[in-house]
């Protein structure tokens, strides 16, 4: 059955939504990312970190050897930004950046043992959150959670995101 002949909780078609359905599901969201990285912000703190650091911690960590110039892809910053972000994980003994094999002028990217345990404490959080909202929320939900979110990117952050994952194990 499709989404345009099934009926959303309340009877409200999904077709059909209001911009008042809109905006409760845009300010979920804003509440929801709020929670999400509540406790990661946290941690951060201690290391004197922020979410940039975040997300390069865990891209590095999901993609070891990656590159320089994919993680700025990946992310969307400025290299400037990304560059101060690095410069921060590589000094304090969290990411290493060795030279490529192929191209000596490339850099790869990899988490050093305590660079990964500090993704691991971080995502350890996250997962804790999200595990306790899909179990909650059911199956169904979370796959057509998961659909919602993909029919948000852009196609060309879909493809960036279709291809982390289906290069995931």
């Amino acid at each position: 059955m499709g989404a345009d002949s099934k009926a959303g909780q309340g009877g409200e078609s999904l077709l059909f939504l209001t911009d008042e359905q809109l905006r409760k599901g845009i300010e979920a969201m804003f509440f929801a990312y709020r929670a999400f990285t509540a406790d990661p912000d946290r941690i951060l703190e201690n290391y004197d970190y922020g979410r940039a650091h975040h997300r390069a911690i865990h891209f590095i960590h999901r993609q070891p050897g990656l590159t320089v110039n994919a993680l700025l892809g990946t992310l969307g910053v400025t290299k400037q930004s990304l560059n101060r972000v690095l410069r921060t994980l590589v000094d304090d003994g969290l990411v290493e950046a060795r030279v490529g094999r192929r191209d000596k002028r490339e850099r790869n990217l990899f988490l050093t043992e305590k660079g990964a345990l500090l993704e691991r404490e971080l995502s350890d959080a996250q997962r804790a959150r999200m595990r306790a909202a899909y179990r909650a929320a059911g199956p169904a939900a979370v796959a057509g959670f998961r659909q919602v979110l993909e029919a948000m990117m852009d196609p060309d952050i879909r493809r960036q995101y279709q291809a982390i994952k289906d290069g995931a194990a």
